[in-house]
């Protein structure tokens, strides 16, 4: 993802609910709160980066909307880097509740 383009990383910030409530499947959310918790300070950190809401999608919409002139490769580094940790604490709540038969864990409605 280092050289990934706001677009690209628009597309990861909407991703992480899903692929969130994706490796927790049925599992409890409370029993991945300190995960939870870990990928909101990442969203958060990026979109304090953003000047935006502490939110995911926040975040995708500040990516989508900025114009490519007003983008500074300092910013863009920083939400990269947030992107790829926030992707890192995704995969280590699928090896939690991943089934050690499957690659994945399954899929609930609950969420981070």
């Amino acid at each position: 993802m280092s050289s990934s383009s706001p677009e690209d990383l628009a597309i990861a910030f909407r991703s992480f609910d899903r692929r969130f409530r994706d490796a927790l499947g049925d599992n409890d959310a409370g029993a991945a709160s300190d995960l939870a918790d870990a990928l909101r300070e990442h969203v958060g950190a990026a979109a304090a980066a953003l000047g935006t809401s502490a939110d995911a999608a926040s975040v995708a919409g500040e990516l989508d909307r900025r114009p490519a002139d007003q983008w500074d490769d300092a910013t863009l580094d920083e939400v990269r880097r947030h992107a790829l940790e926030a992707g890192g604490v995704l995969r280590k709540v699928d090896e939690r509740f991943a089934d050690p038969g499957d690659d994945a864990g399954g899929a609930s409605s609950d969420t981070w």
